[in-house]
């Protein structure tokens, strides 16, 4: 079962490239429905969506995959 938990290290850094979602967005070349969702955490994206996003605010695009292991991992361990 996936809980639905906010990406709050990706608003920091957006924040921190004092950015607003579809600045974001437009340089990733995704709507910003979509970056909104995926940084609210209903979403995940797919690998090259990840790659663009992460190239834009210059972080390891491999980070939204090992978050999702994180939020996974630490439910197996609760939940044991």
């Amino acid at each position: 079962m996936y809980i639905k938990q906010k990406r709050q290290w990706l608003e920091k850094l957006r924040q921190e490239h004092k950015m607003t979602q579809k600045q974001v967005a437009e340089e990733a070349k995704i709507a910003r429905t979509t970056y909104a969702m995926i940084e609210s955490g209903s979403r995940n994206p797919t690998p090259q969506v990840a790659k663009s996003i992460a190239g834009v605010l210059d972080f390891d695009w491999t980070y939204f995959f090992e978050d999702e292991c994180h939020i996974t991992c630490n439910l197996k361990t609760h939940t044991a």
